[in-house]
């Protein structure tokens, strides 16, 4: 029975959908998302069209979650989803689970054709903290709904370029900010920002820790201590998710300042939410690295 199969997400969580837009006649396609920022997305390009649900699959909670286990609720909600909108990469370890029990849903695969990075242990999935992947995202999401869905292949189109076009912008306006950054040597909380660095020219010398909601080790944080010390790094950057007491030791032993840089996993479920915490995100950063 589906409500009795136990499934687990590798993934990052968002919160509660927003309600969902009934249409005046016909029958709902519901598009279902796999977690926060991939809800965000798609919700950008599917959102505001009638007879079209988006919904985001996963529970509430905080952070990422590598042993996420779906509950009930959320298993009803894929036996009446017809197309599951999904970030790839090796994000979402339930995938092929999800295919077996459900085969009548489509999949959306998001990362399709972005460059990844090698992480730790494999690939690294936190592809949408760079804009410019986000911006890659957005178009597989327009491109593949209009093929699975051709009656509104022109409204997810022009949905996913005026989106495009807003995050362009914020590209454009981050760069050229983070352009003149005079100290480009950073160190994260985890391995969430590869591909924000890649994209902003930033160097990520240490992670603070490589498992989220772990410790790290006293041999660990005396190491990036060192690295701190030796670097002459003088900004660490913590999460919103996650506790700071890591970064605060660290900061304390060396006189570096700790800031908060959020990865987008979690957040108001908005269509501006992306935006949004770019936006903060690059005030931060212009603070961090003077």
């Amino acid at each position: 029975m589906l409500a009795t199969v136990a499934l687990f997400l590798s993934a990052c969580q968002g919160q509660t959908p927003l309600a969902p837009q009934q249409p005046a006649t016909g029958k709902t396609l519901t598009i279902a998302t796999s977690f926060y920022p991939v809800y965000v997305a798609t919700v950008n390009v599917a959102g505001d069209i009638p007879g079209v649900r988006v919904v985001n699959l996963t529970q509430p909670s905080t952070g990422c979650l590598h042993d996420y286990q779906l509950k009930p609720d959320d298993l009803k909600t894929l036996s009446e989803t017809q197309i599951l909108v999904v970030n790839g990469a090796g994000m979402e370890s339930f995938l092929d689970k999800v295919v077996a029990q459900q085969p009548h849903i489509k999949i959306v695969d998001a990362s399709e054709g972005i460059q990844l990075i090698k992480g730790d242990e494999g690939d690294n999935p936190h592809v949408w903290v760079s804009v410019s992947n986000a911006i890659q995202q957005v178009e597989n999401i327009g491109l593949q709904l209009a093929k699975m869905d051709p009656d509104h292949a022109a409204q997810y189109s022009a949905n996913a370029n005026a989106y495009i076009e807003r995050l362009g912008a914020l590209r454009d306006k981050m760069r050229q900010a983070l352009d003149g950054a005079n100290n480009r040597d950073i160190i994260t909380f985890h391995e969430a920002f590869p591909y924000f660095a890649r994209e902003f020219n930033l160097n990520i010398v240490a992670v603070i820790v490589r498992e989220p909601g772990s410790e790290p080790s006293a041999a660990e944080l005396t190491d990036t201590i060192e690295t701190v010390r030796s670097a002459k790094i003088m900004a660490l950057f913590a999460e919103p998710q996650y506790t700071a007491k890591a970064a605060e030791t660290i900061a304390r032993e060396t006189g570096a300042k700790v800031f908060i840089l959020d990865p987008v996993v979690t957040g108001p479920m908005e269509p501006d939410a992306y935006i949004k915490i770019m936006e903060s995100n690059l005030t931060i950063l212009e603070e961090a690295l003077k």
